[in-house]
């Protein structure tokens, strides 16, 4: 029934196109022909630590596209094509993908906790397969740390692929156990300990039951804290998104624990790798937003009765949150404002001052004001630009009445940075911060306008100049004149800029018509 089929997928992944579709074909026909014997080829490939590498990967990397698929109809097929097949079958390929665990092949290994965690996204739910949890739960007390580490990470992704109704308590106790066991710091291999924080962060959503026991969260969280501490940086990452998101999930259980786990992200935001810090300032962003909801909620409801309490944490913080966010301000790189894509600590730790701005209002203005004012006209660019942005940052949120002041008292100077400042980077910054002001604060509810007869001419000029300056500078003027513009919208046939209408459609169409158009 089987077939020898190493050949074949080495042929599939060889440089000479004719080689390589002559073996697709094959094994596209082997598949249609003969399913079964198909798969169990594959997984006894996999299984094979005699075979080369790349064909064993490659037999489980169609193995796991066998059982899954991103179309949710293909989907659909695929998994009831899989439990037709002859029970026989089935228990084949499973007894080489619990084999493939112990290989001494770290890419086999790793391809069959895919697959394993795929089929019993499959399975489980049907009450098939109950006997898995367990053998991979006796497997967590092997000697070899390597067959250690390919359980925790197939317990891990079998979270993911499972909703936590299909797992019975008991058994996710016995998972929970073996995972935070494995993250502790007496557990001398790093890969065993990476595995098993990974797999923590996929079992949170099977914990609701142990964090609401007090014993049990302690331990929970007291482990994941001293990971953050691990010399390996990629546990410390993985750990503090185990806070992230116990900290999304278990808000409301996070009060005994907050100053520590102020503590260790001050550290981690202050001084450790970019990713780490990246992640423990995701820490507060993510309360953040968890307030922000409560917060609505409150207010939504008459009655004032969220499901949940808010705490206030990113209120209590504040005097020693906003200076360590305020900081990561500075450190921009280079070349930030020509990546699209680009994320780094600077840029985070602007995203998360803005949400502060958004959970705590009024609040966060004067402990902001004294860093733009002392770094607004430093000859450094990242002082500057670093400035503008902690401005820009904190436009929404805080009442227009108490914006207002500063924003009028700021706009000439923005509006000068905007020609005259010798830095792309302060420009850039400082454009977007004007879309900003226009965004949030140029409406008829505050009492002195920030608009007026008196500014808009300047204001329509420097816009426009902008739009001939360099892309992303000219893109971010292009959006700071949209929003001037919508703020008018409810004004009535004419509004201050209406004398400007066609100097502005003539520079709009003159951008549309740059060589750089493109860019972004």
């Amino acid at each position: 029934m089987a077939m020898e089929v190493t050949q074949v997928l080495l042929n599939a992944q060889s440089i000479d196109g004719t080689v390589r579709k002559q073996s697709e074909e094959s094994l596209r026909q082997f598949q249609e022909q003969n399913l079964p014997g198909f798969l169990v080829s594959l997984s006894g490939e996999l299984a094979n630590d005699d075979k080369p590498v790349d064909s064993r990967k490659l037999a489980g990397l169609i193995l796991k596209n066998a059982l899954d698929a991103k179309d949710e109809n293909r989907k659909r097929e695929l998994v009831h094509r899989w439990l037709s097949l002859d029970p026989a079958v089935k228990t084949q390929v499973k007894s080489c993908l619990l084999q493939t665990l112990s290989s001494l092949a770290a890419d086999a290994r790793s391809t069959a906790t895919q697959v394993i965690a795929k089929i019993a996204g499959i399975e489980l739910p049907q009450k098939q397969w109950p006997e898995l949890i367990g053998s991979l739960l006796s497997n967590i007390h092997q000697v070899p740390s390597h067959v250690k580490q390919a359980t925790l990470e197939t317990l891990g992704y079998l979270c993911e692929e499972v909703s936590p109704q299909v797992v019975d308590q008991d058994q996710v106790n016995k998972i929970l156990t073996a995972v935070v066991q494995g993250m502790n710091a007496s557990e001398g291999n790093n890969d065993v300990r990476l595995a098993s924080t990974r797999a923590l962060y996929n079992a949170l959503g099977f914990a609701q039951a142990n964090f609401s026991n007090d014993m049990e969260r302690d331990y929970i969280m007291r482990v994941v804290c001293e990971a953050t501490m691990s010399p390996e940086p990629r546990i410390r990452q993985a750990s503090f998104e185990c806070l992230v998101s116990i900290a999304a999930m278990y808000y409301e259980k996070l009060a005994p624990y907050i100053q520590d786990i102020y503590n260790i992200t001050a550290k981690a935001i202050r001084g450790d790798d970019e990713p780490v810090a990246l992640q423990a300032i995701e820490f507060w962003s993510t309360i953040c937003d968890e307030e922000t909801d409560i917060l609505e909620d409150y207010v939504g409801e008459s009655s004032g009765d969220s499901d949940i309490p808010c705490f206030y944490f990113i209120k209590q913080a504040l005097p020693a949150l906003i200076p360590l966010l305020l900081e990561t301000l500075l450190k921009q790189e280079e070349d930030q404002d020509l990546d699209e894509g680009a994320w780094n600590i600077a840029m985070a730790g602007g995203t998360c001052l803005g949400l502060v701005a958004r959970t705590v209002g009024d609040d966060i203005v004067p402990l902001v004001m004294p860093f733009i004012e002392e770094n607004i006209t430093k000859p450094d660019w990242r002082q500057r630009e670093a400035a503008s942005y902690a401005f820009g940052s904190i436009l929404e949120g805080p009442s227009p009445d108490k914006l207002a002041p500063l924003v009028n008292h700021a706009l000439p100077f923005m509006l000068s940075a905007l020609v005259k400042d010798p830095s792309n980077h302060v420009k850039d910054t400082t454009a977007w911060t004007l879309g900003r002001m226009f965004e949030f604060l140029h409406n008829s509810i505050v009492g002195t306008p920030i608009i007026n007869e008196g500014n808009c001419q300047q204001i329509i000029t420097v816009l426009l100049q902008s739009m001939k300056d360099v892309p992303n500078v000219a893109e971010k003027a292009c959006g700071a004149l949209y929003f001037l513009a919508q703020g008018y919208e409810d004004v009535g046939p004419t509004s201050p800029i209406t004398p400007f209408f066609q100097e502005i459609v003539q520079s709009l169409l003159a951008v549309t018509h740059r060589e750089d158009a493109t860019e972004s």
